[in-house]
């Protein structure tokens, strides 16, 4: 059976590194990447500036998850301050 997990080499602060990462997590770290207009070694040399321990592959797990979440978040708090315009009374 096939590893779902895919090594990749990325040039760090310019260093080769590799990471290894499930095919979700790569095409996360892509979207991101674009979504704040980084390219993908900027965003991943972010990340690794950024951890305080764990490996860099658990690093960028982490970091995309959050990012989601954060996301989720947000959505879900906009949608409740739209049902709550929708559902209040009008002032008179």
């Amino acid at each position: 059976m096939k590893s779902p997990v895919v090594k990749r080499s990325i040039v760090i602060a310019g260093h080769k590194t590799s990471v290894s990462l499930e095919d979700a997590f790569w095409e996360a770290l892509k979207e991101i990447a674009s979504g704040r207009r980084l390219t993908l070694s900027d965003l991943v040399a972010t990340i690794d500036s950024g951890r305080s321990q764990g490996n860099l592959s658990s690093a960028i797990r982490l970091f995309v998850l959050d990012h989601y979440r954060g996301a989720a978040t947000q959505a879900r708090a906009q949608a409740a301050g739209e049902r709550l315009q929708v559902s209040s009374p009008p002032v008179a």
